[in-house]
């Protein structure tokens, strides 16, 4: 949140008449957090966008939109986007590359999910599902087995449309996890 600090400063001049200047100094202090939150915006469904924004606003916090192709984001300060060039998990190298520790991670990408927590990051699931060691390592292996099946034929379908409650669900754990890294890079 930008706060403004106002000071007041009273300088008096004696000449004949006594006179008072009120000086106000203007300082902005910037509390941006010191720490980024980078969205893998290639498979990232669109209605939650506004709840990224909304938080972008709310926390302060620097949002980094990477994709292969124009988000449609509008840039601002705190808002900003990144178009990589059209290829396998380029938008993911971009954001491994980029990122640091502490920083979190939109993603649907189970690899990029794994890498960002070996380098110290957050990542959560569109659903709101915060990434750990442990449920990666499952994920990957559900996801090799799906991969196995669908090379072999068999029909796996897609997940179904985000609904209004994975919405709200999204929404809870990005406020959670935030706030847990806000208070972690503050001591």
């Amino acid at each position: 949140m930008l706060k403004l600090k106002i000071s007041l400063i009273v300088i008096f001049t004696h000449l004949r008449k006594a006179s008072v200047r009120l000086i106000f100094l203007v300082e902005i202090e910037n509390n941006v957090l010191p720490f980024k939150l980078w969205v893998d915006a290639d498979a990232l469904p669109k209605i939650l966008r506004e709840v990224i924004l909304r938080a972008s606003d709310r926390y302060q916090l620097e949002v980094i939109f990477v994709a292969n192709q124009n988000v449609g984001i509008t840039p601002s300060v705190r808002i900003k986007s990144i178009q990589v060039l059209s290829g396998a998990d380029q938008a993911d190298k971009e954001i491994v590359d980029r990122m640091t520790e502490n920083d979190i991670v939109i993603t649907q990408d189970i690899p990029l999910a794994a890498q960002v927590i070996e380098k110290g990051g957050v990542a959560i699931h569109p659903r709101g599902e915060v990434y750990t060691t442990a449920n990666v390592k499952a994920r990957l292996h559900l996801r090799d087995f799906m991969d196995t099946l669908r090379g072999a034929g068999v029909q796996t379908g897609g997940p179904p449309p985000i609904s209004e409650r994975d919405k709200r669900e999204f929404s809870s754990s990005l406020d959670q996890t935030i706030l847990k890294q806000k208070r972690k890079t503050a001591k």
